[in-house]
């Protein structure tokens, strides 16, 4: 996320009204219920949502006692290096936006993809069905980046979510010869009818 006051157009110094007064006002401009059949709904909705989360980003810092903005940390209590291309590929995910951010992850260079982008990626799969293949991704993610509770969440949830012996598959169990065997068989019961 970028700096919630400059998504609420404010500085950090603002008094809590003015706060509020600048958060209503970006509500009633973006509101999505101003948009109805209108061509630009879907970026209201999404403008909303951003000054939705700076908001509750500033209230929650006003809260612990600071008004400083720090990029280090997620809303979600996971520690996160987001650049700024990242940050958009996670909106293109949370949006369904999916061949989108597919094709920003591929046009990262091959030398900058890390934790992250593996776990992107993964997200990615996973909603297009591509199980293991995402798996693979939040493994490499988790492996990369050991104490993100992000990836490990998302592991763990597939592992839970999944057949536990997906990884097992025993492909001794079939071979070519198998195979060239059952359609041999098959080519005879059909001459015999």
């Amino acid at each position: 996320m970028t700096d919630p006051y400059k998504v609420l157009g404010v500085s950090p110094n603002v008094t809590d009204e003015e706060l509020k007064k600048a958060y209503r006002d970006l509500a009633k401009k973006y509101h999505p219920d101003a948009y109805t059949n209108n061509p630009l709904a879907d970026l209201a909705q999404d403008k909303m949502k951003q000054i939705n989360e700076a908001y509750d980003t500033v209230q929650k810092m006003r809260a612990n006692g600071s008004s400083s903005y720090s990029n280090n940390n997620s809303s979600n209590g996971y520690s996160s290096n987001t650049t700024p291309q990242y940050a958009r590929i996670r909106e293109l995910i949370n949006s369904s936006r999916f061949t989108e951010a597919d094709i920003l992850l591929e046009n990262v260079p091959l030398t900058e993809r890390g934790a992250e982008w593996c776990f992107l990626k993964g997200a990615v799969q996973l909603q297009k069905g591509w199980m293991f293949e995402a798996r693979k991704n939040f493994e490499q993610a988790s492996r990369m980046d050991p104490n993100n509770g992000e990836y490990k969440a998302a592991l763990n949830n597939l592992n839970n979510t999944t057949n536990p012996n997906y990884n097992s598959i025993n492909t001794q169990q079939c071979n070519a010869c198998d195979l060239c065997a059952g359609l041999a068989c098959a080519d005879c019961l059909c001459n015999c009818c």
